[in-house]
């Protein structure tokens, strides 16, 4: 009885997850579906956005996705290692660290705007680029990658490592062919994280990666993302909400199948090791 008890009890919860999911994308796929095509999502913008597609949008937000990635995930994952392996849990420096990490993570997005406005289009000279947009977004999303890591890191049983040191396994072979492999999934949480946080953030890549429509030709032109492309539709586009709500439903689906990447990415280097 009780076993089935906890089973509806989980379907339900699960229910009550899904329904306002369901809700978000009926709402958008009935504000959209007279816009939504193979064209709009191969045509550039025109007329600030009132007509055409978002094809320039979608090159711009993988230009800055992938710079923000690429930058984050490695310094990221070797943050973490470091508090991993070098720092015990309950030591003060591991806690202070720890507490650095999460009020960074708390930090306003519009702060970390302003910090990369000033420090990378100003400072640095980069302007508002594609560049300055991705360094920005992995600025944002570094702490929040990190403690995710750390903590996936951590949870790896004190046995993996004792039979490890057993077998004389060197240190690298012990990160990279037992540590990493298991701490697989909540690496990629805190992947998925980040790539959530830095596909829906808007006001860091209005003060960094600029919005104009135009398709970038590198990493120094300026890009609209996806979010700001939203953003400008709603707010300033009279008649826009149809593209916007075209423009958010792609930016889940793109969302959804980064998330199903990642896990498919991750998935064998921790089955070997099942």
């Amino acid at each position: 009885m009780a076993d089935r008890v906890a089973w509806l009890a989980g379907w339900v919860i699960l229910a009550l997850v899904m329904v306002p999911v369901a809700l978000m994308v009926t709402a958008l796929w009935q504000q959209s579906a007279d816009v939504l095509s193979v064209g709009f999502l191969l045509e550039d913008p025109g007329r600030a956005g009132r007509s055409g597609g978002i094809a320039a949008l979608l090159i711009s937000t993988g230009w800055i996705l992938a710079l923000c990635l690429l930058v984050a995930v490695p310094v990221g994952l070797g943050c973490a290692l470091y508090l991993s392996e070098s720092l015990p849990a309950d030591s003060r420096r591991a806690q202070w660290l720890g507490g650095v990490l999460d009020m960074l993570a708390a930090v306003p997005s519009i702060v970390y705007g302003l910090f990369g406005y000033q420090f990378f289009a100003i400072t640095l000279g980069l302007g508002f680029s594609i560049l300055s947009g991705g360094l920005a977004l992995a600025l944002m999303v570094l702490p929040l990658m990190i403690r995710s890591a750390e903590q996936a890191l951590r949870g790896v049983p004190m046995s993996y490592r004792q039979a490890s040191e057993a077998l004389s396994i060197s240190r690298w072979g012990w990160v990279r062919r037992i540590l990493v492999p298991q701490a697989a999934p909540g690496i990629a949480v805190g992947i998925i994280l980040s790539i959530g946080r830095a596909l829906a953030e808007t006001a860091v890549l209005l003060f960094t990666a600029g919005y104009v429509l135009r398709q970038p030709d590198s990493l120094l032109d300026s890009g609209r993302a996806l979010s700001v492309h939203i953003y400008d539709l709603a707010m300033n586009v009279p008649g826009g909400m149809p593209r916007a709500a075209a423009t958010g439903l792609v930016l889940v689906a793109i969302l959804v199948i980064l998330n199903l990447l990642v896990r498919r990415w991750l998935r064998p280097a921790q089955g070997a090791w099942q």
